[in-house]
């Protein structure tokens, strides 16, 4: 997400730079900066104890006079707090990606939450939380000052298919029923539950493919589970793959069984590609996805009522196209990125606006062309 807000900035209004702690790992990440006029800035912390280098940062801060600065993530969200008024930026923003991931920190939850309120939560202008979920929590059970959270959920640009046939490169037939998850392969994406569930949908679909694109480290615990169950040829690891689009063309249902979430892009992804999804019912999921609208929603770590729902799409595939079409329709209404990049840039200009430096400088925002006028 850092990457797409700094890469779709309206270059008229902002002089965006973006700054890697530790390095930006994804060669289609540096081009689509340099694509973008995007400014890199790579500290290569090789520890969260390397204090030092976050030099170069202060240096920048203070020798450009940044007006913004929008931290994200749990360390980011310290240092950049912490580091922003030392240098004296007049914004500083604050984006938590998933509040539950708190509750699985090696810090502990209580040390989290004693940040998030204290520091992050005091000196911060404004901390993005990607749900109304996420946000009722760091309130009732962090106690951060509801005043300073803000609600923004993610959003997805428009991608398109190359035209690959995904089916035919797996030797999966046109008819087989197609089920597919994109995630890292972390313990928190419960895909040991998926694979239990496969089992018993196979029971019942006997053609039915699952798969599973990306990696991480529960690819061998999970190959390990495949094998063990016989499901060799019916679950596919796929690894990382940079067709998504055509991957999701493939399949008739998508899943997400994760144990915690955000609002997850893969999810935004699966809904503007016309998916049916089938998701736990945690986190911001059940904003994104009305149960029996855009798709079914399960109780996290159920294996039985994870394969319920997909054995009810896959017998009903009508009705699953149907929720596919209504939840594109919601993608493209309440989370397109264009329109939530237009209202970034309207927020970076208010506080901008109302901060001591905008005040001192009597600064006034450009006037805003049809092309970034925000929906």
């Amino acid at each position: 997400m850092a990457v797409t807000f700094a890469s779709g900035l309206d270059p008229a209004r902002f002089e965006p730079i973006l700054c890697a702690t530790r390095e930006v790992a994804a060669p289609s990440f540096a081009a689509e900066l340099e694509a973008a006029g995007v400014r890199v800035l790579s500290l290569k912390r090789r520890s969260k104890w390397a204090l030092w280098a976050w030099w170069p940062l202060i240096a920048l801060l203070r020798r450009e006079e940044v007006d913004v600065l929008h931290a994200h993530k749990f360390g980011s969200n310290v240092w950049g707090t912490l580091i922003g008024r030392l240098a004296r930026v007049p914004v500083v923003l604050a984006h938590e990606q998933s509040w539950a991931s708190a509750r699985f920190s090696a810090a502990g939850p209580r040390f989290r939450s004693f940040i998030d309120r204290e520091l992050i939560g005091r000196c911060s202008d404004l901390f993005f939380a990607v749900s109304r979920a996420d946000r009722r929590r760091m309130v009732d059970v962090e106690r951060v000052n509801p005043r300073r959270i803000c609600v923004m959920p993610n959003a997805v640009p428009h991608s398109s298919p190359s035209g690959h046939d995904v089916r035919a490169e797996l030797g999966i037939q046109k008819a087989a029923p197609v089920v597919v998850t994109v995630c890292q392969l972390r313990p928190e994406k419960a895909l040991d539950l998926l694979v239990e569930a496969t089992e018993e949908v196979r029971a019942s679909f006997p053609d039915v493919h699952v798969l599973i694109a990306g990696d991480g480290p529960e690819e061998e615990q999970l190959r390990d589970q495949i094998t063990a169950s016989g499901l060799g040829d019916t679950v596919l690891l796929l690894g990382t793959r940079l067709d998504v689009p055509d991957l999701l063309i493939a399949a008739d249902i998508a899943v997400c069984c994760s144990d915690f979430e955000g609002t997850p892009l893969s999810v935004m992804e699966y809904m503007a590609a016309g998916k049916p999804v089938v998701a736990t019912r945690v986190g911001g999921l059940p904003e994104m996805i009305e149960h029996a609208v855009h798709g079914l929603l399960v109780e996290r770590r159920d294996a039985s009522g994870l394969a319920r729902a997909l054995r009810e799409l896959i017998g009903d595939r009508a009705r699953a196209r149907a929720m596919g079409a209504r939840g594109r329709d919601r993608q493209q209404r309440e989370f397109d990125l264009d329109t939530t990049i237009r209202n970034l840039e309207e927020l970076y200009e208010m506080l901008y606006l109302h901060s001591d430096r905008g005040q001192r400088e009597n600064w006034r925002p450009l006037p805003r062309t049809s092309a970034t006028t925000s929906a």
